[in-house]
């Protein structure tokens, strides 16, 4: 018989989510944001797909614990690793034991994302557009897909897939990749440039067919700091924004 005063227990474990922007290799068309996901082996949910994670080892830290059973699952190594939020409700495990999973996020480019150690038990899924995935991972995805539109309106968090230097088409490409829609290009120059937020530099793209590009780079002495994290519950309860 449980009383209050027992200790609750449970296994601590990590999970990644990582975003890539993408095309389809079958239909092309525009980027969108991809996510790898490895499929199970075993019990419980064998052969359903599930993010790429495992069991906290002693001793090991958060952050090195998602590194590492990333880079054993899929072979990459993303430079932008951020704890995304702690999923452990009671009913979120199948066994009778409790699992606990600390979520992170990690964003990489499309020349890094194609080092991805793909195969019959790792493949690339578009984040919109997923098949029912192991545990909570269907959720899981869902927040961090939230949170990285929600980032999109106020932190570098587009020169993770852009690199320093960027054109501004690059950029608006970015953001429409990332929302899932089309952006007015005259509009959005406006909003970036108005927001100084970016800094024209005297570099120029070179290698195009038509008048080179100017390269814009982020104003490191703009505070866009991040705000955190909302609650699951208060994502669920506005909405999505």
């Amino acid at each position: 018989m449980t009383t209050k005063h027992e200790r609750a227990s449970a296994l601590l474990a990590v999970s990644t989510v990582i975003f890539a922007l993408r095309k389809d290799d079958e239909t092309g068309g525009e980027p969108q944001v991809w996510l790898p996901l490895v499929r199970r082996i075993r019990e419980p949910f064998q052969g359903r797909w599930a993010l790429p994670g495992g069991p906290l080892r002693v001793g090991e830290d958060l952050a090195y614990a998602a590194g590492r059973t990333l880079n054993e699952t899929t072979g990459l190594a993303p430079s932008y690793l951020e704890q995304l939020y702690a999923f452990g409700d009671a009913s979120r495990s199948s066994g009778a034991e409790r699992v606990v999973s600390i979520v992170y996020w990690a964003l990489v480019r499309g020349e890094e994302a194609e080092r991805a150690v793909v195969g019959e038990n790792v493949a690339w899924f578009p984040a919109d557009h997923l098949p029912e995935l192991a545990f909570d991972h269907n959720l899981i995805v869902e927040y961090a897909l939230w949170r990285l539109r929600t980032k999109m309106e106020y932190s570098r968090i587009a020169h993770a897939f852009l690199g320093e230097r960027f054109t501004l088409a690059q950029l608006r490409e970015v953001h429409e990749a990332v929302l899932g829609r089309a952006l007015d290009p005259a509009n959005f120059r406006r909003t970036i440039e108005a927001s100084g937020a970016v800094v024209a530099t005297d570099e120029y793209l070179t290698g195009t067919p038509h008048r080179p590009p100017r390269l814009y780079r982020y104003d490191d002495a703009v505070d866009l700091a991040d705000a955190g994290p909302l609650p699951l519950q208060q994502h669920f309860f506005k909405g999505e924004s």
